[in-house]
């Protein structure tokens, strides 16, 4: 006999769950759990032996309640769901519901603030402290933030774009108090824990998403105001696996300016999508020796390979500044004609 709601765990909830929607559903959702996650729910199902229907019910109708909340935060935010599920609910039953549902799923703050058109949100936010913007654009979608940092004011974009790289820890205090004067009505609970935003990370997120020009802008300023960070931003905003990304024409031009030597390393670790398309922009008897060569390499250190990788990348940057060979980037300004 399995014992009251209060005393289950997790696990022996998901388990009484997948019993009572019956084996074609629970099939389903298995397709969607890794291999450990299914392993552990096999047997804490096997482990079953007879369950209350007054549990069964128990268990279904809090799973219920909680995609319910879940579907409301989809469509609204944490203050909807809860907005609507104490006219539903209660009070109480509504903050119970809301706490097991934050808890389980770190709801991130300013999620309402995800589900917004980002013209809007930059109206919201344009007047704001650029502290403000960037501890709000930290949270944000990379599409959503390099739409809004391509719209900010050009001394305002290379402010926001180095406070978001500097950034390290918020305390939840702050976060609650930024998020009550954006949105009143948002009461959702945010981790105790002090709560890790930002970084260099975050600010080649939000670049990457910008148009060519904005992104020139804000890393020119940069290199005057902390050349080491506008540095450090460069070398995250290409990556050797990229590399795919180019046309035929700027690989080509890429593999001309590359030594052999260079080109063999770089390649060691590299995947086969990689290796695939800079063969396929080689010539055949070249391609050839490439291989042969890289057959008998031996093994190499994995830092000599970085090394080499990062030479290609340092190759494609400096084409890319001259305009000898153009880098598609997020925005979607680079029309070549």
């Amino acid at each position: 006999m399995v014992a009251k709601l209060s005393a289950l765990t997790g696990k022996e909830k998901a388990a009484i769950l997948l019993i009572s929607l019956g084996a074609d559903v629970a099939a389903q959702v298995f397709k969607e759990l890794s291999g450990n996650e299914i392993d552990e729910l096999t047997l804490e199902i096997a482990n079953v032996r007879r369950v209350e229907q007054e549990v069964k019910d128990e268990v279904v109708e809090q799973f219920f309640q909680i995609a319910m909340a879940q579907n409301y935060i989809s469509q609204g935010g944490i203050g909807y769901a809860k907005q609507i599920l104490e006219k539903a609910l209660g009070k109480n039953s509504a903050s119970d519901i809301i706490n097991r549902l934050t808890s389980s799923l770190q709801v991130k703050p300013f999620d309402f603030l995800r589900k917004s058109d980002p013209q809007q949100i930059l109206n919201f936010l344009q007047h704001e402290h650029p502290q403000t913007i960037a501890l709000v654009m930290a949270y944000l979608e990379p599409a959503q933030g390099g739409q809004i940092l391509s719209s900010l004011s050009e001394e305002l974009q290379a402010e926001v774009a180095r406070r978001i790289a500097t950034m390290d820890r918020t305390s939840p205090e702050i976060i609650n108090e930024v998020e009550f004067i954006l949105e009143n009505k948002f009461s959702g609970t945010v981790s105790q824990d002090y709560t890790k935003v930002g970084g260099i990370e975050a600010v080649v997120n939000v670049l990457n998403g910008v148009d060519r020009s904005t992104e020139r802008t804000i890393l020119d300023t940069l290199n005057v105001q902390n050349p080491k960070l506008a540095d450090e931003i460069k070398k995250r905003m290409f990556v050797f696996e990229d590399i795919v990304g180019l046309d035929n024409r700027a690989i080509q031009r890429t593999i001309r300016e590359a030594d052999n030597e260079t080109l063999l390393l770089a390649l060691k670790t590299a995947s086969e999508d990689v290796k695939e398309f800079i063969f396929h922009n080689m010539s055949q008897r070249r391609v050839e020796s490439f291989k042969e060569e890289m057959e008998f390499m031996g093994p190499v250190r994995l830092r000599d390979v970085e090394e080499a990788q990062t030479k290609v990348v340092n190759i494609i940057r400096g084409l890319e500044e001259t305009g000898d060979i153009v880098v598609g980037r997020g925005g979607g300004d680079d029309i070549v004609v």
